[in-house]
């Protein structure tokens, strides 16, 4: 998820360090994964391993400074941080700084509530900001239930201090996850991501367009090792992916098997 680094950074994911003020306050300076969306930067974490357009399209990780408070059932962070992704900031770039925010309530074990933010200017001065929302269940001990939906409004620099009118991509996303074995467990995730302003997966399509992406995966556990078998099927509504006869189609189907050790 290090795209923007180089050399031995681009193998660092986390690197931060914690103090905590008081039982209820912590400091964090580093750099950090994303508290934006349901899905998580570690593969071991994911109950699905190909990850979601929301997911894909970020952001992965912030580094910066931030606090963090819980009052009761409530929780609260703040921060700032460099641009999205980056750990540092190139040089010759103006000084761009992101906001980062989060409210989180948790009345029980049973249900947890997410309030995302990110906004701030990227190093080519576009602005934007993104509002994050991830709930999640759980319905009895064999059944868990989360959303994720994410909205993304971007400002295009056009030079000379000019920016864009605003131009935004949205997703939303239900995980049904079900283990009817101590050791055995699927997920089956429903996915419709929209880019009608061209700014993503349809940023080569004349009209922009949204994407249906379902996929379910089976998840087989022992001791640190997990398989993940998994079947997944994109339906577009523009022709975004190629067949192996080079023709491009609305509709992509995959299977894959994936293996993860952890440690």
């Amino acid at each position: 998820f290090s795209y923007n680094d180089e050399g031995i950074m681009a193998a660092i994911k986390q690197l931060y360090v914690s103090y905590a003020v008081s039982k209820s306050i912590k400091l964090t300076g580093g750099s950090w994964a994303t508290h934006v969306g349901y899905e998580l930067v570690d593969a071991n974490l994911n109950r699905n391993y190909s990850m979601s357009y929301m997911f894909t399209n970020g952001p992965f990780f912030h580094t910066g400074i931030k606090g963090e408070a819980v009052l009761g059932k409530s929780g609260f962070m703040v921060g700032i941080a460099n641009p999205t992704d980056y750990k540092f900031i190139p040089d010759g770039s103006h000084t761009r700084k992101t906001a980062l925010a989060q409210y989180s309530f948790a009345p029980s074990d049973n249900f947890k509530a997410y309030l995302n933010y990110v906004g701030g200017a990227a190093l080519d001065s576009s602005r934007s900001k993104q509002y994050d929302v991830v709930l999640i269940t759980k319905v009895s001990k064999k059944l868990g239930l989360a959303y994720n939906g994410t909205y993304n409004n971007t400002r295009t620099h056009l030079g000379n201090d000019k920016l864009a009118g605003a131009r935004s991509w949205w997703g939303q996303a239900v995980y049904i996850n079900y283990d009817p074995l101590p050791n055995t467990g699927f997920t089956l995730r429903s996915e419709y991501f929209s880019d009608q302003n061209r700014l993503k997966v349809c940023s080569q399509q004349p009209d922009g367009g949204g994407v249906w992406a379902t996929t379910l995966s089976g998840n087989l556990k022992r001791d640190h090792f997990i398989l993940i078998p998994e079947v997944r099927i994109d339906a577009a509504s523009q022709p975004l992916y190629t067949k192996h006869s080079g023709n491009t189609s609305k509709q992509a189907v995959s299977f894959l098997l994936a293996a993860v050790y952890s440690f």
